[in-house]
């Protein structure tokens, strides 16, 4: 349960939001895609896109989600190509009344030679590494190509390998302009490129500022109540016990 949140991420903007195991950061993605809805209060306000009232359908089309609850529930039989294709209906797998013109296809290729999985796509989902699958369900999401690309602890799972050369497919996106808001409690995770760091806990944001700012032993120590000492490299962070 959130209290008192509130905070704007603007088109364009990268954003991190930090914080230990249930503290809500899985929730917030859950409400940005319609999966839970606030309760009708008076004083709450929700806008995407400038909008307080909006098609759940069009906002999906518009918001490009990567979760782990997705990943959980996704069909296990669903071939590749058919992940990527379901990006289009928003559902988990695809099914014989959906259509899917030439374009469609074409744009499902070209999504899946950008992650580089072409040679996966007669493979099944449950047949897949974790790693691959988290390409696949990535590609799912660029399909419309969506401003705005929402990701819950992308490298959950991934060996070294799989990691890095998820992160450099993070990178590409972020270089292309859209808004990309992502949830960890793995500071590795969070790319250069993204600036802006937001510490939730227990459904309260406790700072909200620049990287450089937050991601210090102290207030990095204080968001999961154990001495922390972070290192960093390359615009990159890692934290070590203090």
């Amino acid at each position: 349960m959130f209290a008192d949140l509130s905070f704007v991420l603007r088109e364009g903007e990268h954003a991190a939001i930090l914080g230990p195991n249930g503290s809500g950061k899985s929730t917030l993605l859950r409400l940005l895609s319609g999966e839970v809805h606030a309760m009708p209060k008076d004083e709450t306000r929700m806008a995407l896109f400038g909008e307080e009232r909006w098609n759940v359908w069009d906002v999906r089309k518009r918001i490009g989600i990567v979760s782990h609850d997705l990943q959980r529930d996704y069909l296990i039989c669903a071939e590749g190509l058919n992940v990527i294709l379901s990006g289009f209906y928003a559902s988990n797998d695809t099914y014989e009344y959906q259509q899917f013109s030439k374009t469609q296809l074409t744009r499902a290729y070209e999504v899946m030679q950008e992650l580089g999985i072409t040679d996966l796509s007669g493979r099944r989902f449950g047949h897949l590494s974790t790693g691959e699958q988290r390409r696949f369900l990535l590609g799912r999401a660029l399909q419309h190509d969506p401003p705005v690309l929402a990701l819950d602890e992308p490298t959950s799972g991934l060996d070294l390998k799989a990691c890095f050369q998820y992160l450099d497919l993070l990178r590409i996106q972020l270089t292309k302009g859209k808004t990309v808001l992502l949830v960890t409690h793995h500071l590795h995770e969070i790319p250069p490129e993204i600036n802006r760091v937001i510490f939730l806990k227990e459904g309260k944001i406790l700072a909200d500022g620049p990287k450089r700012t937050l991601l210090t032993n102290e207030p990095v120590s204080r968001l999961f109540d154990s001495q922390i000492t972070l290192v960093q490299a390359n615009g990159w962070y890692q934290a070590l016990p203090g």
